[in-house]
């Protein structure tokens, strides 16, 4: 009786720490924006074509006079209040 518990323990354990790890991972998210000032939350910093302007912020950022706009799953950005698919 005393293994199955101590193996119970041990999975509730593993099971925690897995579980509090991808929560952590998908709730982080960066801030993207262009030279228009639209913002939209990014789960990867990609790289843009640097004519477009995008600077990054962390998660936290909330600029004041932005235009945030829609996140998006996909891969892309803002431009005029349209997303353009990559």
């Amino acid at each position: 009786m005393t293994f199955l518990r101590s193996a119970l323990l041990k999975g509730a354990m593993v099971a925690a720490v897995v579980g509090g790890t991808m929560v952590a991972t998908a709730a982080s998210a960066d801030v993207a924006c262009n030279r228009f000032h639209e913002c939209w939350h990014v789960h990867d910093r990609l790289t843009y074509p640097t004519g477009l302007g995008i600077i990054f912020h962390g998660d936290t950022w909330h600029g004041r006079g932005y235009h945030w706009r829609r996140d998006r799953a996909d891969h892309g950005y803002y431009r005029n209040g349209v997303w353009i698919g990559f």
